[in-house]
């Protein structure tokens, strides 16, 4: 699968949090770490709120592939860089929309070193 289904961009999109798990060097899952995810068009977002610095986020580029689970969806996926700045902005938006209640954590969300770690997450 190369895709998401509309039902579980609909599923992630509506929850707030979902659970990643990066694959280690040797294919092992690390430990599940709670991350905020956005919807953009078809393809789903994250970032480390930690920047570069995050453990998550360094397993995830390093080996580019992991696990996720949020509700009733689990998938493996491959995590892409996303590099280009006009998409970066609208993920910047998805950010301040979907978690305006929690605003005093959006800042980071939005700013150049959590942008530095935007991961596109693709189901495999």
């Amino acid at each position: 699968m190369t895709h998401w289904t509309s039902d579980q961009l609909d599923s992630i999109e509506r929850a707030d949090e979902l659970h990643i798990q990066p694959r280690r060097p040797d294919g092992r899952l690390r430990t599940p770490t709670t991350i905020w995810v956005v919807r953009d068009g078809d393809d789903l977002f994250v970032r480390s709120y930690n920047g570069p610095g995050g453990a998550w986020w360094r397993a995830a580029k390093a080996n580019g592939a992991g696990h996720i689970r949020c509700g009733a969806v689990e998938q493996d996926v491959t995590f892409t860089p996303v590099t280009d700045p006009a998409l970066n902005d609208r993920i910047d938006d998805a950010y301040r929309t979907k978690y305006a209640t929690a605003s005093a954590y959006v800042p980071p969300m939005t700013a150049d070193g959590a942008r530095a770690t935007t991961l596109k997450l693709t189901p495999r």
